[in-house]
C-alpha cells in the first residue's frame, strides 16, 4: 500500500493538493493501491466534499479523527428530520435563509443554528446549540453524529474546550481535551499529549511493513512522528516549491526552505525525494553534496500528467488571455491586471479570463473596477478547465515562485504559448523563450515600471507581431513528455526498484 500523508485541503486548494489528486490517477492506472491521509481539522466543510472536488475517490481518503472511529469519510447524509427525531423540546419557531436554519425552542434565547451541505437539499453538517444566548456545543455529522465540540464563554468569546469522537452506534471512541490550541487526547487505554504524538499515534496503528511505502507531502508537525512509527516502511518525501532561500545561501551555508529542513536532516531515512523537474533535481543533488556529504536517491517526476493533448474544436478568441491559480497574493494577479490594462491602450480587443478562488479575490474585484476594465477583464471563479484552456489564445502567469506548475502543464497541453517571469522552476521548465512564450526578468525589488513595461512589450509581441499558430505547435510538442503514459511508467519504475 502507498500511504500519502497531507495536512488539510479546502475548496481553494493549493497545488499540493492538484499534485496529490493527479498522483491519485496515476497510482489507479499502474494499479498501484494507494491512501490519501489528511491530518488538519475540518470544522466548515465536510472532508470528503471538497476531496470528491478535485478528483480523488472516496475509498482513497483517510482522515485522522476518524480513524479512530467506525466511522470513514463519507458524504453527509444526515437529515434535518434525523435531526429534529432527536429533540426533547418543541420547536417554537422554524426558518431557513439558503445553507442556514434556525430552531427556536421556549425560554430565553434558546436555538439551534443548523448549517446544512448546501442550499436545496436537507442534509446537515453541522448544528450549534445556544442556551440564554450562549454557545454550548457543535455538532458535526455524516451519515450520523461524528463528533462534537463543547463550549463555555470566556473573555467574551465563546471557548471550545473538549470534542468527543464517536462511533456509528453512538459510543465514544475517545476525546480531545483543548485548551485555547493546546491538546491532549484521552482514549480507554492511552493519553496523548499532543497533536504530532496523536499522528505518531496512527502511524503505529496502521502497522506499516516493509511492503509498504509512504509519501510525505507536508512534513510540517507531522514528519517526525511519522517517521518514528514507519516500522520497515520506505518513506519519500514530495517536493513541491523552491527548496532553499538564495539570498541567505553562501558558499559555506545554506538555509533550507523550513518545509522540507527536518526531511533533508533525515535523508538516512528517506528512500527518495522527488523533484518536479530535472533543474530542480541538479541543483538539489548538488546542494545535498556540498552542504551535508550526502548523496540521497532524488528522482524528477512531473507532479501532474496530461491524459490528452486537447486541441480547439473552434477558433480561439483573438487577442485572449487566460491565467488560473489560487487567487493569492503571492500569485501576483494584480501585476497581470495591470498589464493588462495598459496594453488594452495597444490592443483594443485583449481579454484577461482569471480562473481560481482565494482570499485576494475582493481586492482584484475592486481593482478591476478602479480601472474601469471589468469590460475586458472578468473573474471567473473555480471550474473544471480540462476544456476550457483551448478557447484562449495564451497564458499569463505572475507567480515568482513555482516548484512546478500544474496550470502551465495543463495551458501547454492545449497548445499555449506562455508569458511568465524568469524565475525556478515551473517557467523555465514550460517556455522556451521566443517559440512558446516569453520568459521576462525578474530580481526581488524590481520597480513595477520596468516589470510591467516587459510584460507589456511581451504581449504586444505576442499578439501583434508572432506566429501564434507556430508557438502552439511548439507548445504541444514540450507537453507530450508530460502525457499520462510518460509519468505512469516513472512511478511505475520508482515503486517497483525501490
Amino acid at each position: 500500500m502507498i500511504y500519502n500523508f497531507n495536512l488539510g485541503i479546502g475548496w481553494a486548494s493549493s497545488g499540493v493538493e492538484y499534485a496529490q489528486s493527479y498522483r491519485a490517477k496515476v497510482l489507479r492506472n499502474i494499479k498501484k493501491e494507494a491512501k490519501f491521509i489528511f491530518t488538519d481539522m475540518f470544522p466548515r466543510d465536510n472532508l470528503i466534499d471538497m476531496t470528491r472536488n478535485i478528483g480523488f475517490e472516496d475509498d482513497e481518503i483517510i482522515w485522522l479523527y476518524t480513524f479512530f472511529t467506525d466511522y470513514v469519510p463519507e458524504e453527509v447524509t444526515y437529515t434535518l428530520n434525523d435531526l429534529k427525531a432527536t429533540l426533547t423540546q418543541d420547536i417554537v419557531h422554524y426558518e431557513r435563509d439558503g445553507k442556514i436554519g434556525r430552531m427556536d425552542f421556549a425560554g430565553d434565547n434558546n436555538f439551534y443554528r443548523v448549517y446544512f451541505v448546501d442550499a436545496k437539499n436537507d442534509f446537515v453538517h453541522r448544528v450549534e446549540m445556544v442556551a440564554e444566548g450562549k454557545l454550548i456545543r457543535k455538532d458535526y455529522f455524516m451519515s450520523g453524529r461524528v463528533f462534537s465540540e463543547y463550549y463555555a464563554p470566556f473573555d467574551g468569546r465563546a471557548h471550545m474546550y473538549h470534542r468527543r469522537f464517536f462511533n456509528r452506534d453512538g459510543s465514544l471512541a475517545y476525546e480531545e481535551i483543548n485548551d485555547d490550541g493546546d491538546v491532549m487526547y484521552k482514549f480507554p487505554d492511552r493519553l496523548i499529549c499532543s497533536k504530532e504524538e496523536f499522528i505518531g499515534y496512527m502511524t503505529e496503528k496502521m502497522a506499516l511493513t516493509a511492503d509498504d511505502i509512504v509519501i510525505i507531502d507536508r512534513t510540517t508537525g507531522q514528519g517526525q512522528a511519522i517517521l518514528e512509527n514507519v516500522n520497515d516502511a520506505k518513506v519519500g518525501i514530495i517536493i513541491h516549491a523552491d527548496h532553499f532561500s538564495e539570498g541567505a545561501t553562501d558558499d559555506d551555508y545554506i538555509l533550507w526552505n523550513n518545509y522540507y529542513e527536518y526531511a533533508f536532516g533525515m535523508h538516512d531515512l528517506i528512500s527518495f525525494y522527488v523533484t518536479a523537474t530535472d533543474d530542480q533535481n541538479k541543483l538539489l543533488v548538488e546542494q545535498f553534496k556540498k552542504y551535508m556529504g550526502a548523496k540521497p536517491n532524488v528522482v524528477t517526476i512531473p507532479v501532474g500528467a496530461l491524459t490528452e493533448l486537447k486541441k480547439p474544436t473552434e477558433n480561439r478568441k483573438p487577442h485572449s488571455f487566460i491565467t488560473a491559480s489560487r487567487l493569492a497574493t503571492e500569485k501576483h494577479v494584480d501585476w497581470l491586471v495591470d498589464a493588462v490594462v495598459e496594453a488594452h491602450k495597444f490592443i483594443p480587443d485583449i481579454t484577461l479570463d482569471i480562473y481560481g478562488k482565494g482570499g485576494a479575490e475582493k481586492e482584484l474585484q475592486a481593482q478591476i473596477k478602479r480601472l474601469s476594465a471589468d469590460s475586458y477583464i472578468r473573474l471567473m471563479g473555480q471550474h473544471d478547465l480540462t476544456d476550457v484552456y483551448t478557447k484562449y489564445e495564451a497564458y499569463l502567469s505572475g507567480s515568482t515562485s513555482e516548484g512546478f506548475g500544474l496550470t502551465l502543464m495543463e495551458a501547454i497541453g492545449s497548445g499555449l504559448p506562455i508569458i511568465g517571469f524568469d524565475v525556478r522552476y515551473g517557467n523555465k521548465n514550460f517556455i522556451d523563450h521566443g517559440k512558446n512564450g516569453y520568459k521576462l526578468p525578474y530580481t526581488v525589488g524590481m520597480s513595477k515600471q520596468i516589470r510591467q513595461k516587459n510584460m507589456v512589450d511581451a504581449i504586444k509581441k505576442l499578439f501583434m507581431e508572432d506566429d501564434l499558430e507556430a508557438m502552439h505547435e511548439h507548445s504541444y510538442k514540450k507537453a507530450e513528455k508530460y502525457l499520462a503514459s510518460e509519468v505512469e511508467a516513472k512511478w511505475k519504475k520508482l515503486i517497483e526498484t525501490i
